[in-house]
């Protein structure tokens, strides 16, 4: 689809995968009127160096959109507390379902198509390949409020006159990360990388057998645009299809770096909200979107750390 020319919202576009979509859109269609929404609760200007369009500082829940806006062509919502472990559950559950519902009704009323980021912590501990309507059973609040929108928007995709489209991201990594990075936030490739470089060998839970589906921004910022053309509204996984342990996870960035760090271990404090082993199931995906991942993990990382 062709953007030049549309009115388009990205909330959450000053964040870490959001600002990266603003970007990309931004090169492609030069002629594409984008705001974004963000209220730099995780989000950070920095991001956003280079962005020539409109910035509305405030809290998706609380923001009256007509107050801005007449008509919008495209809404992508990116915006969501994503800290998995964040200690204020009820804060992370209104705001995420709140914020998602205001921006849904919206969409909905002036038939804006809207693309909009879920979560694989919905999932939980289930068997994979984790297939989107199997089971879900999410480990903790994060997980819980992805689960909740998700059921809110399934509501409306048979009678919809606008496309509606939820991304279940994996375990997303790549460039504009680097502002999210506390002790909580920001890729498991970041953070050992990080460590890596500085020398350091890194650190794993258990025994470094568990197992991650990493995807690559540039593939998750690919989906998001193939969406707009999805052949029917619903929900899909994105990732790669292919789990990882964090031991050859660390294997690949020793290879990268030209290191040879082996990893040490501790025990997990985080058990009982802990997925430990995520892949998605692609076939939807594929069939519907049009959706095959670019970058493997090796490719995503070589291609990440230039």
């Amino acid at each position: 689809m062709d953007l030049n020319n549309k009115k388009i919202l990205v909330t959450g576009g000053a964040g870490f995968i959001g600002s990266n979509l603003v970007m990309e859109i931004q090169e492609k269609y030069p002629r594409a009127e984008i705001t974004v929404i963000d209220n730099f609760s995780s989000g950070h200007y920095d991001n956003l160096k280079g962005f020539n369009g409109d910035l509305i500082a405030e809290n998706i829940a609380a923001i009256n959109l007509d107050k801005y806006f007449a008509h919008l062509d495209i809404i992508f919502h990116q915006a969501a507390i994503t800290d998995t472990i964040f200690s204020d559950y009820q804060k992370i559950i209104f705001e995420n379902i709140e914020g998602f519902r205001n921006v849904l009704k919206f969409a909905i009323s002036h038939r804006a198509d809207f693309i909009y980021a879920s979560s694989s912590a919905v999932y939980g501990n289930i068997k994979p390949p984790m297939k989107v309507g199997y089971g879900e059973s999410p480990l903790g609040p994060y997980g819980f409020s992805k689960l909740i929108t998700d059921n809110i928007a399934k509501k409306y995709f048979d009678t919809a006159k606008n496309k509606i489209v939820g991304l279940r991201y994996f375990i997303v990594y790549g460039p504009r990360e680097y502002h999210k990075v506390t002790e909580t936030r920001g890729s498991l490739i970041w953070k050992i990388y990080s460590e890596m470089k500085k020398g350091k060998r890194p650190i794993l839970f258990g025994d470094g057998q568990q197992k991650r589906d990493f995807v690559y921004t540039k593939d998750v910022i690919k989906a998001n645009l193939l969406a707009l053309g999805a052949r029917k509204n619903g929900i899909f996984n994105v990732g790669t299809g292919k789990a990882t342990t964090f031991n050859e996870l660390v294997n690949i960035l020793n290879k990268c770096l030209g290191t040879n760090l082996q990893p040490e271990y501790m025990e997990n404090p985080y058990k009982t909200t802990y997925q430990y082993y995520s892949e998605a199931d692609l076939s939807e995906t594929k069939e519907f979107l049009g959706y095959t991942p670019e970058y493997d993990l090796e490719g995503g990382i070589k291609d990440y750390l230039k």
